[in-house]
């Protein structure tokens, strides 16, 4: 940046030469932007964790709204992997049609520079220390894009779609498969589900899960919970507790009342949770 000492007035060469620093600034930028592959385009399983930084072009429309209006709206969002888990979305500063007011606290990130945090007002809505932008950060596809925290909007699309809990991650995948594998459920002793008709979720990373037509469990032993989960390859979850010998266990089980397409087998079937109740496969513990 071109900066001039106190007490001296610009001359045009000195606008000049800033302004055309900032057009190739803006025009790396732009390169590094384009250089980036396509979501999906095999990730480096070493690419991410620690403090280092994977960022692939994804080509859906995506657009968040707060209050009912539409805070950003792009055909050109980046996901970019800042732990070796799943993306979130950095978006292009020219298509937010929010305000991102600067609030005066900046982060630090050994693999992206200053984190400079914002409001983000639109209307009357303001959602406090809901974004970031990375100006000077030493990966140039980064400067020109802002991060918003996904849980301080209201809602995310990808293309017309809602998608929940965080991005899409192009390298993860979801199964469902029928089974007649033997599962049976106890807690504290009883047994509180037998199947042979389980429906198998394997989702990448993830143990399989098993879910259960409702004849198949005791559901006079199920109390209804006010817990909700979301998940953006399922959608949202609803739970029950377990009544057994006298003694509630909270939230071990799950359902997806109107799941997404590509979980839809496992509409009207539950799954326990095998971290905290005894799940035996074919005999097996899980």
């Amino acid at each position: 940046m071109t900066s001039t000492p106190p007490g001296t007035t610009p001359t045009p060469t000195d606008t000049r030469a800033a302004t055309d620093t900032q057009a190739a600034d803006t025009q790396a930028a732009a390169a590094a932007l384009a250089a980036l592959p396509a979501a999906g385009a095999s990730k480096p399983a070493s690419a991410v964790g620690g403090e280092r930084v994977h960022a692939e072009r994804a080509g859906k429309r995506v657009r968040a709204l707060l209050g009912g209006q539409v805070v950003v709206d792009t055909v050109r969002p980046v996901l970019v992997w800042e732990g070796p888990h799943y993306p979130v979305y950095y978006l292009p500063a020219e298509d937010v049609r929010a305000t991102l007011v600067p609030n005066g606290t900046v982060n630090r990130s050994p693999s992206r520079g200053a984190a400079v945090r914002h409001d983000v007002v639109i209307g009357d809505h303001t959602a406090p220390d809901a974004a970031v932008t990375h100006p000077d950060s030493p990966i140039p596809a980064l400067r020109g894009l802002v991060r918003f925290d996904w849980n301080a909007l209201d809602t995310w699309l990808e293309e017309d779609e809602i998608v929940y809990g965080h991005a899409r991650n192009p390298y993860h995948r979801i199964d469902v498969l029928a089974s007649s594998r033997h599962v049976r459920v106890e807690i504290d002793g009883v047994t509180v589900a037998d199947s042979v008709r389980p429906v198998v979720l394997f989702e990448s990373g993830l143990r399989p899960r098993y879910y259960l037509p409702l004849t198949d469990v005791r559901t006079e032993l199920l109390t209804s919970s006010d817990s909700a989960t979301h998940c953006p390859y399922k959608g949202t979850a609803s739970y029950h507790s377990v009544r057994v010998n006298g003694e509630v266990h909270e939230d071990v089980v799950w359902y997806y009342p109107t799941p997404l397409f590509e979980s839809i087998r496992i509409a009207g079937l539950v799954c326990f949770y095998d971290e905290k109740v005894d799940v035996l496969v074919d005999g097996v513990h899980t």
